[in-house]
């Protein structure tokens, strides 16, 4: 069944009980105090999740866009896995034509479906697929929106060590032609969120139930078919420190 769309990115949203301990593994934020007094973190927050429900992550999200708003956090990194779940994006809000089995089949696959805020089309997650969720102040940082796009795909890219690419027209980053990272972002009043997608070491079979990206016949691929290993934290501490260097740097 598809899940309630995402609130509008207006309303406050409460933090769902996983905010709790990701609250607690936070550094304790440093920086300068802004004109209205708030303390303005300068260290990028990287927080480690594990498995979270997709619709907690929403939550969580809404929850420290509010917090980034008000300065009441710095700039954070959120890695993490999903439980087997389909999100649509805004070009496929209220028609989710890609998705090319019943919904009986994904009932009985256990696989969600989700209406979300992100930009995009559709794409699947699921364990063994890196999350990385990146709220940022593109307009504090003076980062264009295209620019920290290109700079997210830049990232996968130094992470596969030159073997990924670009595609005209389509975000994301691919190998020889298949899909190994989604992209989809959204920005409110100049901060960014939502954010990538790795494919570490996964089942990739739930792809078939979806074009992926919009793409009948998009080939996927992962980590593990290009032989490189690592577990989705290791894979995620790497490319955070990536991401971290380029976004500190732009």
């Amino acid at each position: 069944m598809t899940a309630r769309p995402e609130a509008h990115a207006d309303v406050e949203i409460a933090a769902a009980s996983d905010a709790s301990s990701a609250d607690a593994d936070a550094r304790e934020p440093v920086g300068t105090q802004t004109p209205g007094g708030a303390r303005e973190p300068r260290e990028i927050d990287v927080r480690r999740l594990g498995l979270v429900e997709y619709g907690a992550g929403l939550e969580l999200q809404a929850a420290l866009v509010e917090q980034r708003r008000s300065a009441a956090i710095g700039d954070t990194l959120l890695l993490l896995e999903h439980p087997p779940v389909i999100t649509l994006g805004v070009r496929t809000r209220g028609k989710p034509t890609n998705i090319v089995v019943s919904k009986d089949t994904l009932e009985r696959e256990g696989v969600a479906v989700f209406e979300t805020g992100r930009g995009g089309d559709i794409t699947y997650h699921g364990p063994g697929q890196l999350v990385v969720y990146t709220l940022v102040d593109l307009a504090r940082r003076g980062i264009k929106v295209r620019q920290f796009v290109a700079l997210l795909e830049q990232a996968v890219i130094d992470l596969l060590a030159g073997r990924g690419a670009r595609r005209a027209g389509a975000p994301g980053v691919y190998v020889d032609g298949a899909k190994i990272a989604a992209l989809g972002i959204r920005v409110r009043q100049g901060r960014a969120y939502h954010g990538l997608s790795l494919n570490v070491d996964m089942d990739l079979s739930p792809f078939r139930a979806i074009d992926p990206c919009g793409y009948p016949g998009l080939e996927v691929t992962q980590l593990r078919a290009l032989g490189i290993d690592g577990s989705v934290a290791s894979v995620g501490e790497r490319l955070a420190a990536l991401l971290v260097e380029k976004i500190e740097h732009a």
